[in-house]
C-alpha cells in the first residue's frame, strides 16, 4: 500500500513527539539553554510531552483502523 498524505504527516508528528519526548525526559537542560526565546514561551514538560505522545499513538490507531496506515 502507498502512502498518503495523511500517513506522511501523522509519521512525521510521530517523529516530532518521540524527539520532544527524549528532549522532556533525557535533556531538558539542553533544550532551555539551546532554545532560550522559544523556552519562554513554549517551555518543556514531561507532562504535555506525554501527552503528546500518547495523542499522537490514538490518532495513528484512526488511521490504522481505517486502512490508511
Amino acid at each position: 500500500m502507498a502512502l498518503g498524505f495523511e500517513a506522511i504527516i501523522w509519521y512525521l508528528f510521530l517523529i516530532d513527539s518521540i524527539l520532544g519526548n527524549i528532549a522532556a525526559w533525557f535533556f531538558p537542560n539542553w533544550y532551555k539553554k539551546k532554545f532560550k526565546k522559544l523556552n519562554k514561551y513554549i517551555p518543556i514538560n514531561k507532562v504535555w510531552c506525554a501527552f503528546y505522545f500518547c495523542f499522537v499513538l490514538w490518532v495513528g490507531s484512526t488511521l490504522s483502523r481505517l486502512g490508511i496506515i
